[in-house]
């Protein structure tokens, strides 16, 4: 009645009020849509505020207010309308809002509809995916971010979350996932996700394909379902810290002796071999066995630590003949130890060796002594002609005399011709009646003498 006399704002929005408050709708929505001068924004938000959310959902439809009209709908569950609204409404606060509506009352297909708009923004996923892990819905959660994937504007946030929800729920699908983007995923947080996850394998690919080799290699020899040994090899050899592999050369001894000499193959350039070889020492004998090929291959260097390593293996498996080559070989090592250790050996052939040591050492003495214990006379008489020393010849003839071994002495003379003196051989030929072994020198010092005094004059 009021308003037919006066036509004022006040008016008109408080029969608005009046409407709906009374729930006349028909009355109500016919006066909205003909001419009026009400506030209806702020009536709207009235019967909003107060749960009059029929009346309010005409007042925003009237007004075009489509995040308000969505949250009428959420209100009165008229969830698929309510979508539509958001949709017009187009961002990111109504998506939200009607997204975890939907998902409150289970309708997933439309939480998911708007879920997609709402992951669109890094900022949000977190939420997204706070609440509908609250609400238990984790397969649905999966979902969402799968359909993410295909998004035109997918960013890396949607392939991260994706991969951490993986480890947790699907760990299946961790690997492959990994593997199809990774060049789109924040990898420091997916690896964080899998080894809580104990996702090892995962985990070290990551890693691997980062760049960050020092990771993956102690991973892989932390945790068992980790290791790959050609994975393991590939990224050994890309270590930052040198002292990785070292500790990768404990692991293969102690995990994979079988793996262990490829293990040095490929890491043959990057390691100081006598600290390897110390390495190995420190472990056991079994240690140095399983690194004897290792060993045989580095020998070349020539180097101490590598050479007496191998030689004790040599003694310790009776290999003489291969001890021998190596001496002759490499000779960087303490030959007068080696001499002295092989002197009491139980078999023969090292007590040789023994001698012939000290004989390239110079001490002709000791290997003289040593050969005449074993009684192995040709070597005492090749020691005796490379030592030059008349001295130690004449000594060694009268060793002959004294043991009466007329062949040896005969042999001497024959071997040490150029060092020998002939009035000793005389000496020794007339007092021990040894004629016949000393005639072959004298007809051969003759001849030398003559030839001699000949080309003089």
């Amino acid at each position: 009645m009021a308003r037919k006399e006066l036509q004022e704002n006040l008016l008109d929005t408080e029969l608005i009020y009046a409407f709906a408050k009374t729930n006349r709708l028909t009355e109500l929505e016919k006066f909205v849509n003909g001419p009026n001068v009400a506030n209806i924004q702020s009536i709207g938000d009235r019967c909003f505020d107060e749960g009059l959310y029929n009346p309010a959902k005409i007042l925003f439809i009237n007004i075009n207010n489509n995040s308000k009209l969505a949250l009428c709908h959420i209100h009165i569950e008229e969830y698929r309308e309510a979508v539509g609204a958001a949709s017009k409404a187009n961002n990111v606060s109504t998506w939200k809002a009607v997204c975890f509506a939907c998902l409150s009352a289970h309708e997933f297909r439309l939480a998911a509809t708007c879920g997609l708009e709402v992951i669109k923004y890094p900022d949000h996923v977190d939420e997204v995916v706070s609440y509908y892990s609250n609400l238990g819905h984790f397969s649905h959660l999966v979902s969402l971010f799968e359909q993410g994937l295909g998004l035109d504007d997918a960013h890396i946030g949607i392939f991260t979350e994706l991969g951490i929800l993986y480890t947790k729920h699907v760990p299946d699908k961790v690997m492959e996932h990994c593997k199809v983007f990774f060049s789109k995923l924040n990898v420091s947080k997916v690896v964080r996700a899998c080894e809580r996850a104990r996702l090892f394998p995962p985990t070290v690919y990551l890693y691997v394909h980062d760049k960050q080799y020092d990771n993956a290699v102690k991973v892989m020899m932390e945790r068992a379902p980790a290791f790959e040994n050609d994975l393991f090899l590939d990224a050994i050899v890309k270590v930052r810290n040198a002292e990785i592999i070292y500790k990768a050369i404990g692991f293969f001894l102690t995990m994979h002796p079988i793996l262990f000499t490829r293990l040095m193959e490929v890491v043959e350039e990057h390691v100081d071999h006598s600290r390897v070889v110390s390495q190995l020492r420190r472990t056991g004998d079994w240690a140095l066995q399983i690194g004897q090929s290792y060993m045989k291959n580095v020998q070349k260097a020539d180097l101490s630590a590598v050479n007496e390593a191998l030689n004790e293996l040599y003694i310790d498996d009776e290999d003489y003949e291969t001890l021998r080559k190596s001496i002759d070989k490499f000779k960087n090592f303490n030959m007068i130890a080696l001499a002295e250790k092989l002197a009491s050996h139980e078999l023969l052939e090292f007590r040789r060796i023994s001698a012939y040591v000290y004989r390239c050492n110079r001490k002709w003495s000791q290997s003289i002594e040593l050969s005449k214990g074993d009684r192995m006379w040709k070597d005492c008489i090749d020691t005796a002609n490379e030592s030059c020393d008349a001295e130690i010849i004449e000594k060694l003839l009268r060793f002959f005399c004294e043991t009466d071994e007329k062949e040896c002495f005969c042999a001497a003379l024959y071997t040490c011709y150029a060092h020998i003196s002939p009035d000793v051989v005389l000496e020794l030929g007339w007092i021990n009646g040894y004629h016949n072994f000393v005639m072959p020198f004298f007809i051969q010092t003759f001849k030398h003498t003559h030839m001699r005094l000949k080309a003089l004059e």
